[in-house]
């Protein structure tokens, strides 16, 4: 058995997340959400780390819920099986609103929540041979938490076909719905994953990228006014910012920036 939940470590500023139960498919369970959230924390406060790379051992990504695990709390009381939801409800609210850019490296099958958390991330690249899908329908059990952010990502027609049918799809079907960015070779993943954070690295600014993260979230709560509003405002408030003093001024100077 894996000893820790997941494995982490930095590399030329990216912050790699590895589920590290390939024993269990990477299953999630509490230990591994409560290790996902605290790590993706401790990355950002970490100056030095400007993108995060959340990726897994083994042949898949990510299966779904432990289900050993719900099983053993189907005695448990409405408000202790609250408390565990809310844990994965957290996580995948952290993935989504984190001012880190968070990349999925997708080696195998993701499915259930292994799909959800796949999809909560901004970017996402998976090998030909990944499989996706939400099966919970098939085993009684419902694809909450997921849903919500999956309506957010492909919308209401796609989202219905995944979440009522509970098949999985084909890696290039999943590319095609707009559930993940890329279909790439297994042997080139690693790389292809790498380069695309090292581009976001370099080219961008890490506070334009967490302010831009941040309005796409909260726009689409919004009405066609207060969004507007909004959008002025934060349109204003960039302006005033030392990231884009900098960046106006090389441009201008036309000098190289680094960011």
């Amino acid at each position: 058995m894996s000893e820790n939940p997941i494995i982490t470590f930095k590399k030329d500023r990216i912050g790699y997340l590895e589920l590290n139960r390939p024993e269990k498919r990477n299953a999630l369970n509490a230990e591994m959400v409560e290790a996902l959230k605290l790590a993706i924390s401790d990355f950002e406060k970490d100056k030095e780390v400007k993108v995060l790379v959340i990726k897994a051992s083994g042949k898949v990504f990510c299966s779904g819920a432990d289900l050993a695990y719900l099983q053993s709390m189907q005695t448990n009381t409405f408000e202790e099986n609250l408390e565990d939801s809310n844990n994965l409800k957290d996580l995948f609210y952290r993935i989504y609103t984190s001012p880190k850019v968070i990349i999925a490296q997708i080696q195998g099958h993701a499915i259930a929540g292994g799909c959800g958390l796949a999809m909560v991330c901004d970017f996402s690249f998976a090998v030909p041979d990944a499989k996706f899908g939400y099966t919970e329908v098939k085993i009684g059990f419902v694809p909450a938490i997921v849903k919500v952010f999956l309506l957010r990502k492909i919308g209401e027609g796609k989202s219905k076909q995944l979440l009522l049918d509970g098949d999985l799809i084909e890696a290039k079907e999943a590319q095609s719905m707009g559930l993940i960015n890329w279909v790439v070779e297994a042997e080139e993943l690693e790389q292809k994953v790498y380069s695309y954070a090292q581009k976001l690295i370099k080219q961008n600014s890490d506070q334009s990228m967490a302010l831009t993260k941040e309005m796409i979230g909260r726009v689409q709560e919004q009405t066609l006014e207060e969004g507007l509003d909004y959008a002025a405002a934060m349109n204003a408030r960039a302006r005033g910012s030392e990231d884009c003093k900098k960046g106006i001024a090389a441009f201008l100077n036309k000098e190289t920036i680094s960011w």
